[in-house]
């Protein structure tokens, strides 16, 4: 069920083509994507509607849930639930509260200062899915840091079950952080409510949260008119292990990601065949007590990989190639390796740090970057939902010893009136002077 390959065998052509991955979607969908926002855009709420009833996630009416509906949630839900949901919040807020960025300033030389300052943004939207299954914890990893950041208007959208309700965890969810702004609305047409409006959805700034293919090509539709945080595609995670691994703990990290969906990507990556057979027989046994088994065995056959390395130095040069959303180390010496690691979204060490604790319950954000985005893209963090600016302030005598610079720039370039709007201020002054 399970491809397996000899890292070591592979020519310089077969190894790009394995790397070699995106978060964007195909063509088509990105096409048929930018033909529903565009369609958004152009006939708000009936668009909106018509594209609810056709592709599924909206309801009957508008979209906007009552906050007497949302309220009434926490009240219907387990008070265990509530009490691990407060948490995991708590234990985000906790990471957040260090990520907000400081505002600086540096003074180039005398009469030269250059800061740079920091503020939220004004309102953004917050995409939880909910097509195969409820994500509160969604909801949390992306309202949290909003709120941390200070945004004053936060909306979320979600869709909709086939009965056109919102499950009542997630509104539970949005209840307990006090978010009074909830739309039943998934898909496309969501993203292109929240990013141009319609009659009854204001525009937000920013469009954060993860999605399918077809939210993840909205995202990248709207992103002239929009900010997103990232394009996120199908769920991955990578598992280094070696002999001191437990078979069992390994067989169980790569089934949990693989539970996300048929599209999942899950690798595991060793220096040791026995390593590989025993954790992939192991895998085989764990898989059948899954109630989502037709799931993960879409996504082992589909995107499941076994890549066996010369060496362990082997092993990690491909991992950090690979750039995965999520990497779980299970060496003898996984501090070693965690220096090694320059390009993965969220890093799990050791044997007591399963992926899915970062999911829910550790505090670092489940918002991360797919398809080799993570060699340059972080999780979703305080620093998303706010933007930054430049101020320059000069004084008579900084603009002078700056004069000469600008002189040769702009001559070299021939932006003459750049030069001018410095030298109109020295007019009846020699150059330099």
């Amino acid at each position: 069920m399970i491809r397996r390959l000899d890292l070591a065998s592979l020519s310089a052509a077969e190894r790009r083509a394995l790397l070699s991955r995106s978060a964007v979607p195909n063509n088509d969908v990105l096409g048929h994507a930018a033909a529903i926002v565009e369609d958004v855009r152009r006939r708000g709420d009936i668009a909106l509607a018509e594209a609810g009833r056709n592709y599924g996630g909206g309801r009957n009416g508008t979209a906007r849930l009552p906050t007497a509906e949302i309220a009434a949630c926490a009240d219907r839900v387990d008070s265990a639930l509530v009490a691990a949901l407060r948490d995991a919040a708590y234990n985000v807020a906790a990471v957040c509260r260090d990520q907000r960025p400081n505002d600086c300033t540096v003074e180039v030389r005398p009469g030269v200062r250059v800061s740079r300052c920091w503020t939220p943004l004004r309102r953004v939207g917050c995409y939880v899915p909910g097509g195969t299954a409820p994500l509160p914890s969604t909801l949390i990893m992306t309202v949290v840091p909003a709120q941390v950041a200070g945004v004053r208007s936060i909306a979320v959208a979600t869709p909709a079950r086939p009965n056109g309700a919102v499950a009542d965890v997630t509104l539970a969810a949005a209840a307990l952080l006090g978010i009074k702004e909830v739309y039943a609305m998934g898909g496309a047409q969501a993203i292109g409510a929240l990013a141009y409006g319609t009659e009854t959805v204001e525009p937000v700034d920013k469009i954060v949260g993860p999605g399918n293919a077809w939210v993840t090509a909205a995202k990248l539709a709207v992103a002239g008119s929009c900010a997103i945080d990232m394009p996120a595609g199908p769920s991955e995670a990578l598992v280094l292990a070696d002999a001191s691994a437990d078979p069992v703990f390994v067989a169980a990290d790569l089934l949990a990601q693989a539970e996300h969906g048929p599209d999942s990507q899950v690798l595991l990556v060793t220096a040791d065949s026995a390593v590989a057979d025993r954790v992939v027989a192991e895998a085989m046994r764990q898989l059948q007590q899954l109630s989502r088994r037709e799931v993960v065995e879409q996504a082992l056959a589909g995107h499941g990989l076994v890549a066996v390395a010369h060496d362990l130095e082997e092993a990690l040069a491909f991992a950090d190639a690979y750039a995965p959303e999520h990497l779980t180390i299970h060496l003898a010496d996984p501090e070693a390796a965690v220096e090694r690691v320059t390009s993965a979204g969220s890093v799990f060490v050791g044997a007591w740090a399963p992926e899915p604790v970062g999911d829910y319950a550790s505090g670092a954000n489940h918002v991360l970057p797919t398809g080799g985005l993570a060699c340059s893209t972080g999780p979703l963090s305080v620093e998303d939902f706010g933007s930054w600016r430049q101020v320059q302030r000069l004084t008579r005598e900084g603009l002078a010893a700056l004069r000469p610079v600008v002189q040769q720039i702009a001559t070299a370039e021939g932006l003459d009136a750049h030069l001018a709007a410095v030298e109109v201020r020295f007019d009846g002054e020699g150059a330099g002077e």
